[in-house]
């Protein structure tokens, strides 16, 4: 009889012990996912220059090498509904939408050598349905 309820016990403890630690894993990836939205979410409608922008671009680039997001035959990152993340740049003043990879791909500087001084504003962020994190960013290019 002894010997039933001991194991009963460890059982329970087990049980119990996974279940605490499952939750508490849960909470901590979801602890992260916020911590890592609010370095995006911070830029939300406000202005910032060309240079910014590039130093987004080049940390995003990272964030997707380091969460080894694939890519397609053109070299763009494809969404993996779960860490991907996109930058897209609507510039006013030539109508044309471009992705993050075409600005990183066709040497950065000349970028940063014709927008440094150009406002964008972050006008929109997208998240991941599965995960809650940020999956895309949308600048667009202002006028002043």
């Amino acid at each position: 009889m002894r010997k039933i309820t001991l194991t009963i016990v460890s059982i329970i403890l087990v049980i119990l012990f996974v279940t605490i630690n499952s939750i508490w894993n849960k909470q901590a990836e979801i602890r992260s996912i916020q911590q890592k939205n609010k370095i995006y979410e911070y830029y939300l409608d406000k202005e910032i220059y060309g240079t910014e922008v590039v130093s987004l671009i080049n940390k995003v680039i990272n964030e997707n090498e380091k969460n080894n997001v694939p890519k397609d035959d053109k070299g763009y990152y494809i969404d993996d509904e779960k860490t991907s993340i996109e930058i897209e740049l609507n510039m006013i003043t030539i109508e044309k939408t471009y992705p993050m990879e075409v600005i990183y791909n066709n040497d950065i500087t000349k970028f940063v050598e014709n927008f440094n001084l150009i406002l964008f504003k972050c006008s929109n962020i997208e998240y991941h349905e599965k995960t809650g994190s940020v999956k895309k960013i949308i600048f667009e290019q202002l006028q002043k």
